[in-house]
């Protein structure tokens, strides 16, 4: 998982993609909240945002 971060972020420097961090990050939090919520009590309060 270190090495794809690493990797990332070296072709993002040397491309200078820099406004594809943010876009990655969101992607990365969104996965996230939808993996945890799924089987907890939250649940239904995120269903409600979206």
């Amino acid at each position: 998982m270190l090495d794809l971060i690493k990797d990332l972020w070296g072709f993002l420097n040397e491309r200078k993609k820099y406004w594809l961090a943010p876009l990655i990050i969101a992607l990365v939090v969104l996965g996230a909240l939808i993996v945890f919520t799924q089987g907890s009590a939250i649940a239904p309060f995120i269903y409600t945002l979206f």
